[in-house]
């Protein structure tokens, strides 16, 4: 690096190749890719902490045709990925970057394995989201991180992002073994699981290794091995615009310490400083209503700082009024929101809107649900913001709520709080949360006769390979089970 001290007009406080915007995973890998080309690096970031959402996030990587999946005996092909992406993504996105993602993913795959301590392992059997769409794959593509004893990090642990779900750290977990112990009452893949993660988290703790997985698990293996190529990452040091020259970015301007200064990129700058999930005016701006940050599991620090240094420049938006949408339970007891998965999907849970009504496969991926959940409440009179998930005593004594194992008491704070509800009855629950009680009975009768018979001809739960995920073997439909047994709960 080249550090100037001019004072004239157009002076730079420092010169290098290449400067990378945001310390997320993609930053982190451009960067090392930047190094292992020769090229001197910096990564500067807004906030206190490395790791970006992708810190926070539960870490799969979604990269087709790769070679853990093949050496594994997926019978994958860059043909069968660009079919499949053809049928999910369409003309959404340019088609010449879907195929460059398709082409260059599998390589980005392959250099992370030879040139850092970024080790992924397929994650067999976690589906593609629309594995019956021609070319895909019901075992799936994405990958996990390897588990990583983040004390190798040593004086750095400290600057790498927390988790939004604390206390895995001592149990080795990946996402696809969370996924399998959340039915541990009810199959033997689940107890066999149990046992493993029990048996790991003694290993660790007698053996003092604080093991991250997830993204926690990407993020510091990336941070691992960005401190191990020497590059220099500027923490709490935001970009406050892009210094164009000729119509060429050739560098930015950063606030470091409260006062202003430049950085020169001779190679360039990339952009990866995330999207605006906590910029309030922008949700508001291009987002569907209702939309709060606070609901937001993305980094604090995630405001479209990017977004808008590019945009000043002429770059050009899109997808503006899309997001990596994910249903959240927003409660008073906890810092931030959980994200929700397991606790809408397994057997004997709905999901209904302000009228009691259910409105959409409760088990799809995330983002279709949060997709329905938007439609229904701008394009009807009912109410979706907030829904609500239903459930009964048999759910709860069989599955994971959250981090809480099946038939442990749930925290009695959610309920005084009213995160959670209770009652003895469907009635005096809807009463509780003031929905409908009519509607809701009917809804949940309706609902049980599906299960009984197997099939969900509104939604179609339980038919495709995602839904089955967290499912149970145990019933005709393994994504449908009645909800009959009292107490019922609400959240």
């Amino acid at each position: 690096m080249n550090n100037k001290n001019n004072t004239h007009a157009d002076h730079w406080d420092l010169e290098v190749d290449w400067i990378v915007v945001g310390s997320g995973g993609g930053g982190m890998t451009s960067a090392l890719a930047a190094k292992h080309l020769g090229m001197d690096t910096l990564i500067v970031e807004k906030s206190g902490y490395v790791g970006g959402s992708t810190a926070r996030s539960g870490g799969c990587v979604w990269i087709p045709n790769n070679y853990l999946v093949l050496d594994g005996g997926l019978p994958d092909t860059e043909e069968l990925a660009k079919t499949y992406m053809a049928h999910t993504v369409g003309d959404r996105t340019p088609v010449e970057l879907q195929h460059a993602f398709l082409e260059y993913g599998p390589q980005m795959i392959e250099f992370l394995r030879d040139h850092s301590q970024m080790h992924f392992e397929w994650s067999k059997g976690y589906s593609d989201y629309y594995a019956e769409q021609p070319g895909g794959f019901a075992d799936g593509r994405a990958l996990e991180p390897l588990p990583f004893n983040v004390y190798q990090l040593k004086s750095n642990f400290k600057y790498l992002r927390p988790p939004v779900m604390d206390g895995v750290h001592w149990t080795s977990l990946s996402l696809r073994g969370l996924q399998i112990m959340g039915g541990l009452r009810r199959h033997s893949a689940g107890r066999k699981q149990l046992l493993k993660t029990i048996g790991d988290t003694i290993k660790n703790v007698l053996t003092r290794q604080r093991m991250a997985t997830m993204g926690q698990g990407v993020a510091s293996r990336l941070y691992q091995s960005i401190i191990d190529a020497n590059i220099p990452v500027e923490l709490n040091t935001p970009l406050t615009r892009l210094i164009e020259e000729e119509g060429r970015v050739v560098g930015i301007e950063v606030a470091k310490n409260h006062k202003p200064l430049r950085y020169r990129a001779k190679r360039g700058v990339l952009l990866a400083a995330g999207g605006f999930a906590h910029n309030q005016a922008m949700r508001e701006k291009y987002h569907p209503y209702p939309t709060q940050a606070r609901w937001s599991v993305a980094n604090e620090s995630n405001t479209g700082d990017g977004i808008n240094a590019g945009a000043e420049l002429g770059g050009k938006l899109d997808l503006m009024d899309d997001a990596w949408w994910g249903p959240v339970s927003q409660t008073n007891s906890q810092q931030h929101p959980q994200f929700a998965v397991l606790e809408r999907s397994t057997p004997g849970t709905i999901v209904v809107n302000g009228a009691g009504k259910r409105y959409v496969n409760e088990a799809a991926p995330y983002a279709d649900v949060v997709n329905a959940m938007h439609e229904g409440h701008n394009h009807s009179e009912v109410s979706h913001v907030p829904s609500w998930i239903i459930l009964d005593r048999e759910n709860r004594n069989s599955y994971f709520l959250g981090m809480t194992a099946p038939a442990m008491p749930l925290p009695g704070k959610f309920f005084h709080n009213e995160d959670f509800f209770k009652a003895p009855t469907l009635r005096a629950l809807a009463e509780k949360i003031g929905i409908p009680a009519d509607n809701l009975v009917a809804t949940v009768e309706q609902f049980n006769g599906y299960a009984k018979a197997g099939v969900d001809p509104d939604f179609h739960r339980g038919e495709s390979a995602y839904d089955q995920l967290f499912g149970d073997p145990h019933y005709k439909n393994s994504g449908l089970a009645p909800l009959t047994k009292a107490p019922f709960y609400a959240i």
